[in-house]
Order: C-alpha cells, then sequence, then structure tokens
C-alpha cells in the first residue's frame, strides 16, 4: 500500500469547504474528466455509495476511462470524510480532510492509502506515475480552491 497526498489552502470556512468538496454532482467542475453521482443514499452518510467515471471528454474517446465506486466509511462534517474503493482499477481507501488555516481559511487535503496491483510491476508503475498524478491532482485542488471560495 502507497500513500499519496495533495494539500491546498482554500479561502473558506471548513465548513464551507467540506460543503463543497462533498457536493458530489458538482466535482467535474473542478477536477477535470470527472462525474460523480450518488448511487446510495444521500451521499452523506456512512454506507452511502458514489461512483466516479473518469474519462476523457472527447468524442469516440469518451468511452476510454473508468469507474471508481466508492462507499462512504467515515463522516464527520466540516472536518473528514473516508471512502473506500470498491472497482477494479482504483483500490484502497481515500480521505478528505479539512482543517481550519486562519480566520476564514482552511487546509484541504486528499489523501489516497492505494492498494497497487500487480506486485513489483505495480510498485514501479507507481513510482513512475507518482509524481505526475500528483502535479494533476494539485491543479484539480487549485482549481478547487478558486472554485469554493467563489461559493462562499
Amino acid at each position: 500500500m502507497v500513500e499519496l497526498r495533495v494539500e491546498v489552502d482554500v479561502n473558506a470556512s471548513p465548513a464551507k469547504v467540506f460543503d463543497a468538496l462533498t457536493d458530489w454532482t458538482h466535482q467535474g467542475e473542478w477536477m477535470p474528466g470527472t462525474h460523480v453521482r450518488v448511487i446510495k443514499g444521500g451521499g452523506d452518510a456512512v454506507g452511502d455509495e458514489i461512483l466516479a467515471r473518469t474519462a476523457l471528454s472527447t468524442g469516440l474517446l469518451r468511452r476510454v476511462g473508468f469507474d471508481d465506486p466508492m462507499r462512504i466509511t467515515r463522516w464527520e462534517p466540516g472536518v473528514r470524510c473516508d471512502v473506500l474503493h470498491l472497482g477494479r482499477v482504483v483500490r484502497g481507501t481515500g480521505a478528505f480532510l479539512v482543517e481550519p488555516r486562519g480566520t476564514g481559511t482552511s487546509r484541504f487535503s486528499w489523501v489516497e492509502w492505494i492498494d497497487l496491483p500487480l506486485g513489483r510491476l505495480g510498485e514501479l508503475g507507481f513510482r513512475l506515475a507518482r509524481k505526475p498524478t500528483e502535479f494533476a491532482l494539485g491543479i484539480a485542488l487549485r482549481r478547487f480552491a478558486r472554485w469554493a471560495g467563489k461559493r462562499v
């Protein structure tokens, strides 16, 4: 298992940041190529499930992508949401963490503990993919920070 962590400061209160990041149906506004929908429950309680579809967004290539079904395993409004990845492509757990940083500001941390497939080959692949993945996720989280800050 490997850990992947990316963080961003947001000009909004922890409650507002948490509400924005768990507004599943709008995640595609800041996470490129991703569409999320609730598939069980309301998407705001332990046991509820969401499905993230990540795919290229043009023409016939729309079909190139994967589904990432997740079950919420921890729900602390304004603070933390943990998910268990249930799919075949992404395995492991993830956490969305929100911490107060000062008057009206927060830090949002996206953390994944990924179960790598394919043994040593999977480890090698992750070593090669780690920096580009962190870079891309960093871009998305900066987009999130701007998007969430405007929602206030």
